[in-house]
């Protein structure tokens, strides 16, 4: 069982520092997420299972506080409102879940946090495309070559794509990543 362990530690490890080439790229998503921030803008943000949980958690530290005390920023966590989600799911299908939820709540100074580990996500997938229809930029945490998510982005999107193929590897990444996200924003809104 340790050696195991272990495995999964200089596993995570590897793929950490193979991730570091990711810097300019979450710099890159942070300074949209300010912008859209310091213009009345918000950020929503949704996954599936362990990139809801990421989804929630990136909400949450920016609502409340990360690291220093400073007012709420505008975040919504498409993966909460379990009444909103369950009428769409049933109403419609489940496809569409978070792609309503943007098509109802984003505009054109917001940032969609798109999350899925496969990049293959249909129902973040869909929210893409209604996050494009609202003229809003996407912030895509990937892994796994992209997926689909990769190939329907945009050129003033921001993809971080984990370099890594296990599911927990790469959400391990992600993870870092939001949390360097919230400096970021943090920072720079800061000013410090």
């Amino acid at each position: 069982m340790n050696d195991r362990v272990l495995a999964h530690f200089r596993e995570s490890i590897a793929v950490k520092q193979a991730s570091t080439t990711l810097a300019p790229r979450i710099a890159a998503a942070a300074h949209l997420m300010v912008t859209a921030l310091g213009g009345a803008g918000k950020i929503l943000s949704c996954g599936n299972g362990g990139s809801a949980a990421d989804a929630q958690h990136f909400a949450a530290e920016l609502v409340g506080r990360f690291e220093a005390e400073r007012p709420g920023r505008a975040a919504v966590a498409l993966t909460t409102d379990s009444s909103i989600y369950t009428a769409l799911a049933n109403d419609y299908t489940f496809a569409d879940i978070f792609a309503k939820q943007v098509q109802a709540l984003g505009n054109s100074r917001d940032v969609l946090l798109a999350i899925s580990t496969s990049g293959n996500s249909e129902n973040v997938l869909r929210a893409v495309v209604a996050a494009h229809a609202k003229s809003m930029l996407v912030v895509a945490l990937t892994g796994k070559g992209g997926g689909a998510i990769g190939k329907k982005l945009r050129a003033q999107d921001v993809e971080i794509r984990v370099p890594a193929e296990r599911t927990c590897r790469v959400q391990e990444i992600h993870l870092l990543t939001i949390h360097c996200l919230c400096d970021l924003i943090d920072a720079e809104m800061l000013g410090s």
